[in-house]
Order: C-alpha cells, then structure tokens, then sequence
C-alpha cells in the first residue's frame, strides 16, 4: 500500500484537486447558469470526511493540494479543515496547500490562509472594467475581490491572476490585465474556454479565443521567453522580458497538455475524475463511509481509479461545435 500512484500511462499522480462546495456567490457565465440548483447539503462531505479523505491521498503519495469550489471560502467554517490540512505541512507529507478563489472572500481570510501555511492563491478576474465584470460574474463586484487583492498580498500569500480568454470579451483589455498584474507583481495565466456545463444560449465556439492568437498578440507589445518551468499543472510559461512577470496559457483546445497530466480532482460529494474533459468518475464516498475504521478499502478503491485514468481528453472546437462537452458544470468538478 506504500507504492505510489501511477496511471496506466506511467504518470505519478501527486496532485490532487478538492471541490469543498459546489456553491458560489458569483454566477460567472462560463461556469454556471445564473439560477443554479445546487446539491442538497447533507450530499457534500463533511470537513471531517473531507480531512480524511485527503488525508488517505497524502498518505498515498499526492503532494499538492488544491482546494476549489465553486467558492471555496463560502462554505461554513472551511477554515478548520485548512487548519487541519496544516499537520502534514509540518510533517513534510504535503509540500504545498493552495487555494482558488473568485477573490470575493479574501479580504476577510486571508491572514487566516496565511497561518494555516497556504502560501499560493489563484484569483479569477477575467476583466478589470467594472461594468464587464459584474456582467461577466453576474453577480460579483470588482471593488470587493480588489480589496481582497490587497488583503492577500498584505498577509503574505503569492497571488496568481487567472483570467479564461473571451472573444468579444476580454480581447481588448490583454496589454491592460498584463500591466495591472506587472504593477502589482502577481503573475497571471490565460484559460482556454472549457465546453463545460449546458448553460443555455452560451455559445462555446463563439466565445473560444485561442491562446495561440492571444500570445502572438502579446508578443507584438511584449519578447516573450519561453521558460521550461512546470508547476504540477497544465500551464506553460513564458516570462516578458520588458517586466520580468510570468504569464502562463492553459491550452485545452489549442494544445492540450495531457502528456503531462499528474492530478486528478475529487467533487463535494466524493467522486473523483480522473479527467476533467471526461465523463468516466469513481465514487469514492461508499468505501469511506462503509469503512470508519480503516482507510485499506478507500486506498483500493483509489488505486483503482487511477487505474483508469484515460491518455487525454477530447476537448475539440475545430469542426465549429464544441466537440467533447461534458455535462456537468466546471462548479461541481471543480475549477
């Protein structure tokens, strides 16, 4: 039970993303229709069920982990499992908590991030135009994730911008969010759209910006110098010369990065992916709640996922349809 994960395609995976809700207080048009049913609550995890389940990952041989949502931080005392999560920090078992977040919450957690030894966060923030982002989100406000902005750099924590490409959308604001975050010293990373969710008259193909034309545009203001840098996930970087910041492009469609891939990602109720552009998942919540006692059944049972963890997804836009859409939202799996 000591052997580490491998999938059939011999890729370790030691990077596990966790979904602790699938609710949000932004309604962002990408990832989720704005009036969402959500899962009732007595479906989700428990903390407590969350810490373990975690835990038997760690002890299986993941070293990061990324907690999402949804909006990680809207859900009831999430702060005691970071706290929790900190003890295989300091037992050398984890090397790295993290976290992604609209940026709505963290002006009032960060400082508690920070003490709970998350170093890292990732913000999404597609636009810095007030009126775009509130049409964008739906619901968000863009003075309150600014604030949180300056609340998590003030605690300590590195901040990350990501930002999805939209066409039609964002297009004209690249040169802007590169200075914005230059000024700041965060680096930032672009997100091809995902064919994610059935979110009614949202029309995938026409908002699909590919980031192999964005980058030739960045390249036009900026020398792009490509890094051979990973980070455990799917970004490739380049560092801008004129402003030594990262920029990194998460290529789904263009280029897609599966030969790579080392995480897998668990859903609020306990059903692990091992794609996130497939459909195929194992549910994980019968051998962890049938078992109290002994993790043996739930570490089989995640060994046997990975076992079918596929070559790649079929994520495709070239034939004008989005060609292997999944149905669930990118709020359940987690983003």
């Amino acid at each position: 039970m000591d052997m580490p994960l491998i999938d059939p395609f011999a890729r370790p995976i030691s990077y596990l993303r966790v979904s602790v809700t699938d609710r949000c207080d932004f309604r962002c048009v990408y990832c989720m229709t704005e009036n969402m049913t959500f899962l009732p609550k007595k479906d989700l995890l428990t903390l407590e069920e969350l810490d373990r389940m975690c835990s038997a990952f760690i002890g299986l041989g993941v070293k990061k982990l990324r907690i999402t949502g949804g909006e990680p931080l809207v859900r009831r005392d999430i702060m005691t499992f970071f706290r929790a999560m900190t003890r295989h920090l300091d037992s050398g078992a984890l090397d790295e908590l993290t976290l992604t977040t609209n940026g709505s919450q963290l002006e009032r957690f960060a400082g508690d991030l920070y003490a709970a030894g998350v170093r890292r966060v990732n913000v999404s923030i597609d636009t810095l135009d007030e009126e775009k982002f509130a049409r964008i989100t739906r619901w968000g406000r863009l003075p309150q994730v600014l604030r949180g902005l300056d609340a998590a750099q003030a605690a300590g924590l590195r901040v990350k911008i990501n930002a999805v490409a939209l066409k039609g959308f964002n297009e004209d604001e690249l040169i802007s969010l590169a200075e914005f975050c230059a000024a700041r010293d965060m680096d930032m990373t672009w997100i091809e759209v995902m064919p994610m969710g059935d979110l009614g008259n949202e029309d995938r193909v026409g908002q699909y910006w590919s980031l192999e034309d964005l980058r030739r545009q960045l390249a036009q203001t900026y020398t792009l110098i490509d890094l051979p840098e990973r980070t455990g996930g799917p970004a490739r970087y380049v560092r801008l010369q004129e402003s030594g910041q990262k920029i990194g492009f998460i290529t789904p469609l263009s280029h897609n990065f599966c030969e790579s891939c080392n995480r897998v990602r668990l859903t609020c109720t306990g059903q692990l992916y091992m794609c996130l552009g497939q459909e195929d998942m194992a549910d994980l919540r019968p051998p962890l709640r049938n078992h109290p006692d002994s993790d043996t059944v739930l570490a089989e049972a995640i060994r046997a996922a990975i076992a079918r963890k596929p070559k790649g997804h079929d994520f495709d836009y070239s034939r004008q349809k989005p060609d292997g859409q999944v149905s669930r939202h990118m709020s359940h799996t987690g983003g």
